[in-house]
């Protein structure tokens, strides 16, 4: 599983920084985020909708949301 530390960063960079990595990812790999901007559990939530990603987890813990993204396409 890979991880992305967007703590600190503020709405739309961690959705866009997220996007970038996916399209490096094959189906089934996952993608743990954590952000600290309030928007995000929503942003990303809206972002798995739109794209088709799996939203797998959309938690917080301790003031960090933590959001786990399974890819399921493989961009060529």
């Amino acid at each position: 599983m890979r991880q992305f530390d967007a703590k600190g960063m503020k709405c739309p960079l961690p959705v866009l920084k997220a996007r970038r990595l996916l399209k490096e990812m094959t189906a089934g790999e996952q993608i743990e985020i954590e952000a600290t901007d309030p928007g995000a559990p929503k942003d990303f939530v809206h972002f798995c909708e739109t794209t088709g990603h799996k939203l797998v987890e959309n938690s917080e813990r301790d003031g960090v949301y933590v959001i786990r993204i399974e890819c399921v396409r493989t961009v060529a």
